[in-house]
């Protein structure tokens, strides 16, 4: 069951110091910098403190501070610019990146270090005009002495516009070049399938969708990016992150946002960020800054309740970035300076204490750090808890190789190196018991593959594990697997992606699933960790009962895969999904060419049935929808019977050649009618279709 298709560091460095001073330092891959503040009972820093008035331990054990600085800062506001007068450059070096500190020197002596990140990509035209306007406020009227103040973008990839400085004028100039609505057009992208989105009649654009499959991922790699391009510099960061927050996809992987987190965390790095939206009041029908949306939902309040919903949800993941690496988020205020200010209120003064750990295990593992005064003193402490050590993947024997997977799998610091998608489904098997598939997804760009003769090879890793509310082990899968492509499969695999498939047998419930790839070539390895609940169907007393929707665009006989995890006869019987020796690979993405079938795919339990001939009679057809227009409909069919060896199931199956469709972006919908029991359900997915 479990196949393989083509569908074509904590190493902060150095801490510095003053050039008076000089430390003996040991190695720069095991320094770790821990930023304390020091306050009395009425909130007060205490200033004038020494090393040797600390006591620093790692996991219980004492480690000797071999750095120590104190960083003086003051709120004093520095006399206002006259933002008006200032234009933005002729021309614009990009420096290569933030200048590092060096052994020995601490560059940014009494500094309080702020990074201004700009995200394009998640911001409309309206949105990057009201954070430019925020944050040229703020360098006008409210920068202090103490500020220095770094630019940064995300559009396409993330870029250092300007380093620290406190230059004013270099800093309001620099904001003032940026290119209005540069990226813009990637912002909102993710599609529900709502028949309250906005109604656009435009053609899609398959790069655009392409970035979107990996759209939250994407943005939070981008501040990971970030936080380890500042993890070189020991004082404390800020990073101000200007975004219309972080659209979810539908199946979000919660390893990425924790491996965002964890950079920051190592790299003293806190976020605070800003909703550039502001505060919203849109109205039901919507504002002029967008076409009216389609269908019922602007006259039910339905499209308002969706709209509300999706600006929390974009929320959500900002809140969890400022809550967890100590920042604040700012949302819902027009006044983004206010913002920024934030920062200021809230990196005072404080100590930089260093040490060498002695535990030089690059094993990932989590390091708890306490630090405590020595003489008693009624003063509050304030620092991180611990940190993430290093970890190493990259070589493999042998001997550790699975030790290495089974490890790299339960890290708190999750890898991320290999982007994935994920798509879990589920189908009734038994009255208590579901079959989960899984289809995990890799763009082929990613992966390195060895020329063999004509041939290209490679070799993927796959170890995962699903977890009830508990943390009960519900199931695991462990699959070594070798990929093969011919000279002809070869020259289409930068435009299309691996697939791997497997499956879980469970009984309803909410549970998690995590799941490890590796790539033998390199080593490199991704971790993609969801949620998702199997349906309690006994429970269910109105409606139809369905299974998922699974949309395809290939059927693939089980030996004509390029790569083979080996087949287990028990496992494939129960998967719905291999039916004559063929197997229905999802879309995780549901993005189709034109000269493709879509397959779709679901199942309806226990339909009513006539009382004298046991009967059933399910109507069912599929309709695709265009903006507010029906764009085809395919013709209805009626079925009565069920699926052999597994009673009260009926299965629907559609094929639909997408030539005849021009290409957009489509709400699908399957329209089904138990005509004995009165009962109806419309499913909806929404599906890309490319020239």
């Amino acid at each position: 069951m479990r196949r393989i298709s083509i569908l074509l560091s904590i190493a902060l460095l150095l801490p510095a110091q003053e050039p008076q001073k000089t430390f003996t330092f040991k190695s720069s891959t095991n320094l770790v910098i821990v930023n304390v503040e020091v306050k009395d009972k009425s909130g007060k820093v205490i200033e004038g403190l020494k090393a040797s008035d600390f006591t620093l331990t790692e996991d219980g054990k004492p480690q000797p501070i071999s750095v120590f600085e104190f960083q003086k800062l003051t709120g004093e506001v520095a006399p206002p610019v006259n933002v008006a007068t200032i234009a933005p450059p002729t021309s614009h070096v990009v420096p290569a990146g933030f200048s590092a500190s060096t052994p020995g020197q601490i560059r940014y002596q009494d500094r309080r270090l702020m990074v201004m990140l700009f995200d394009f990509s998640s911001m409309p035209i309206q949105d990057q005009i009201r954070a430019q306007d925020g944050a040229l406020k703020f360098l006008a009227k409210q920068m202090t002495s103490s500020d220095l103040v770094a630019i940064m973008t995300n559009t396409n990839k993330v870029r250092v516009e300007q380093d620290f400085t406190e230059d004013r004028e270099t800093l309001v100039s620099t904001i003032k070049g940026f290119h209005i609505g540069e990226a813009s057009d990637l912002a909102g992208l993710a599609n529900t399938g709502d028949d309250n989105e906005e109604d656009t009649g435009a053609a899609f654009v398959a790069d655009e969708t392409e970035y979107n499959i990996f759209n939250t991922d994407l943005k939070l790699a981008a501040l990971e990016t970030a936080a380890k391009m500042l993890g070189s510099l020991p004082e404390k960061k800020a990073l101000v992150y200007f975004s219309s927050g972080i659209q979810k996809t539908g199946m979000e992987n919660q390893s990425q946002l924790r491996a965002t987190i964890n950079a920051a965390i190592k790299a003293n790095v806190a976020f605070y960020p800003i909703d550039a939206s502001g505060l919203s009041a849109t109205p039901p029908a919507g504002d002029a800054t967008k076409n009216s949306p389609r269908g019922n939902g602007i006259y039910s309040g339905g499209t308002q309740t969706n709209q509300r919903a999706s600006a929390h949800d974009a929320q959500e993941t900002l809140t969890s970035l400022a809550a967890d690496t100590g920042g604040k988020a700012f949302l819902d205020n027009n006044d983004l300076a206010l913002g920024i200010q934030q920062v200021q209120k809230d990196i005072g003064s404080y100590y930089i204490l260093g040490y060498y750990s002695t535990n030089d295990a690059r094993d990932g593992k989590y390091r708890r750090l306490k630090v405590v005064l020595n003489e008693k003193m009624n003063a509050k402490l304030d620092y991180r808890g611990g940190y993430f050590a290093q970890k190493q993947f990259a070589k493999f024997n042998a001997n550790d190789k699975e030790q290495q997977l089974q490890e790299a799998l339960l890290l708190g610091d999750p890898l991320t190196d290999l982007r994935m998608a994920l798509e879990i489904d589920y189908f009734r098997i038994a009255k208590d018991a579901f079959f989960v598939p899984v289809s995990v997804k890799i763009p082929t760009a990613q992966v390195d593959m060895k020329k063999k003769g004509a041939d290209e090879i490679t070799e993927f890793d796959f170890i995962g594990q699903v977890r009830d509310g508990k943390g009960k082990l519900m199931g695991s899968v462990r699959d070594g697997i070798k990929v093969k492509l011919n000279a002809a499969d070869a020259t289409q695999k930068k435009r299309g992606s691996f697939q791997y498939s497997t499956g879980f047998t469970l009984p309803p419930g909410d549970f998690k699933l995590k799941v490890l790839a590796r790539e033998n070539a390199t080593g490199k390895m991704g971790t993609f960790e969801s949620a998702f609940t199997v349906p309690n169907m006994v429970d269910q007393k109105t409606g139809l009962k369905l299974s998922s929707v699974v949309w395809s665009g290939q059927r693939e006989a089980l030996t004509a895969a390029v790569g083979d995890a080996g087949t287990k006869k028990k496992l494939l019987s129960a998967d719905p999904l291999v039916q004559d020796g063929q197997r229905l690979i999802p879309s995780v993405t549901h993005v189709f060419r034109k000269d493709q079938n879509l397959f779709v795919y679901l199942e309806v339990y226990d339909p009513a049935t006539q009382a004298d001939t046991k009967a059933t009679s399910v109507q069912a057809n599929l309709a695709f929808f265009l903006g507010d227009k029906k764009a085809f409909e395919s013709p209805a069919v009626r079925l009565g019977e069920e699926l052999k060896g597994r009673r009260s199931t009926v299965p629907l199956q559609f094929q639909v050649a997408l030539a005849k469709l021009p290409p957009g972006t489509y709400t699908c919908q399957v329209n089904i009618i138990d005509e004995i029991g009165r009962k109806f359900a419309f499913p909806r997915g929404s599906v890309v279709v490319t020239p």
